[in-house]
């Protein structure tokens, strides 16, 4: 394994820190794990909900035996605990579709699998050295496998939604917030800036390495496009208007008859949506939601506008011009506060637009991190100087033009899984995750 390339140096000091980090961002996980598989009986933790996801009992075992896989085996050096169930839970061995036909271990076999791992993973962590290379630097085997694990918790949460039945899940919603009467747009000025990192511990492969981007000066939405603003492109004929989608949209919609939002319904004069077994009317000031790319770039075609491109979006999240530095996350380097993002699961949706004003960036750009991952113009492609760490199938095996960025995080992102530089794609069809979007324009125009 060749490790990323960083500028860390991990003090005694540093390496309590990241130690303590480490033992929290694991137990929180594994807490949120618990909830989401605990909360339905066998038959619906089996079943398959959707045949773009896996069942509930496949993400549980799976997750254990990536933290074996990782931590226990490579970190560890120990024996392997189930090698026979390795290639069960292969992500690339096996789709989706063809999980619920694996002889997968039963829910209550699933579990004490993930709770041995995990005692065992907590006693490695207790002695681990964190100033060796690779996957001992700084912790970063734990901060992957945490991410890991609330990567398949939001996973977990789609199948929740795609799941039919009453419902099984409870959090209150976000605070109400007065109407957002701020500037639509806010300018991003041209110029450098630093995109990506190569000193942020945890940070994944393809974050990796910093490197200089030049932007020129656009607008870019103050927040991300609302229910009210995305119904008056459905209302103004946006769905049946060929002239807004690219070819392959226009395509996609016709084949699949879609009209609206994933969950979406129009009752008479009003537009529902399924939100967890919930049937409720539509909010207009929420950030719109379960919408594709092709949506996206739709919406922001009629609109007279476009798709940030992926290092537009960092730089208006990131970039400060008092000190021409890129921060960690748009409000500072401090790690996120319920005060600054809505993540974690803590609302089962996302917060009314302009929402979290101790959360924007310095040009006074709001939510860019939670509530809605957001759908960019760019291809997943790698950062110039990309090293692939640990295994090429993390990221490298799907750099091209198949899949669109999406940045940001959303509601049901974890902070240990969300930052500044992070990074999320995806097919351009996809609409089950949580995504939404803002618009964007050149000067000028």
């Amino acid at each position: 394994m060749t490790a990323p390339e960083t500028d860390i140096t991990t003090t005694e000091t540093d390496t309590e820190d990241l130690r303590k980090r480490a033992l929290a961002s694991l137990t929180t996980a594994r807490d949120r794990t618990t909830l989401l598989t605990s909360c339905v009986d066998g038959p619906d933790l089996t079943a398959q909900h959707s045949p773009l996801m896996s069942p509930l009992v496949w993400d549980l075992a799976h997750i254990g035996n990536q933290e074996e896989l990782w931590l226990l085996r490579a970190v560890g050096g120990r024996e392997a605990m189930r090698p026979e169930i390795d290639s069960l839970y292969d992500a690339f061995e096996h789709p989706r579709s063809e999980r619920p036909s694996l002889p997968l271990l039963a829910p209550a076999e699933a579990r004490r699998y993930a709770a041995e791992v995990r005692g065992r993973a907590l006693d490695l962590l207790e002695a681990a050295d964190f100033h060796g290379t690779g996957l001992t630097e700084a912790g970063f085997a734990f901060g992957m496998i945490a991410q890991h694990e609330q990567q398949h918790d939001e996973t977990m949460l789609i199948t929740h939604q795609l799941r039919k039945g009453p419902p099984v899940l409870t959090a209150p919603d976000p605070d109400p917030a007065p109407p957002f009467t701020g500037p639509a747009e806010v300018l991003v000025p041209g110029g450098p800036f630093t995109m990506g990192t190569s000193g942020e511990p945890w940070a994944l492969d393809n974050e990796r390495p910093a490197h200089p981007r030049e932007v020129e000066p656009f607008w870019i939405d103050t927040v991300p496009v609302t229910n009210a603003a995305y119904q008056a492109f459905i209302e103004d004929g946006g769905y049946d208007t060929e002239r807004w989608w690219a070819p392959e949209g226009w395509a996609h919609i016709r084949q699949h008859a879609v009209s609206a939002p994933l969950f979406w319904r129009r009752d008479g004069g009003q537009w529902l949506r399924r939100r967890f077994g919930v049937t409720e009317p539509v909010p207009p000031d929420e950030p719109v939601l379960h919408v594709c790319w092709y949506e996206a770039d739709a919406y922001a075609r009629w609109a007279g506008r476009r798709l940030p491109s992926e290092t537009e979006w960092e730089k208006a999240a990131r970039f400060d011009p008092a000190t021409g530095r890129s921060r960690r996350y748009p409000w500072g380097d401090a790690d996120p506060e319920p005060e600054h993002a809505n993540l974690g699961q803590r609302h089962l949706g996302p917060a009314p637009a302009g929402s979290y004003p101790a959360g924007e960036s310095p040009l006074g750009v709001r939510q860019l991190i939670g509530d809605v991952w957001e759908w960019t113009a760019s291809d997943f492609l790698p950062y110039p100087g990309f090293r692939a760490f640990p295994y090429k199938e993390y990221s490298e095996v799907f750099f091209g033009p198949e899949y669109k960025v999406l940045r940001g995080g959303s509601f049901a992102v974890d902070p240990v899984a969300c930052r500044g530089t992070f990074r999320n794609w995806d097919y351009p069809i996809r609409r089950q995750i949580f995504s939404g979007f803002r618009t964007a324009r050149s000067e000028g125009f």
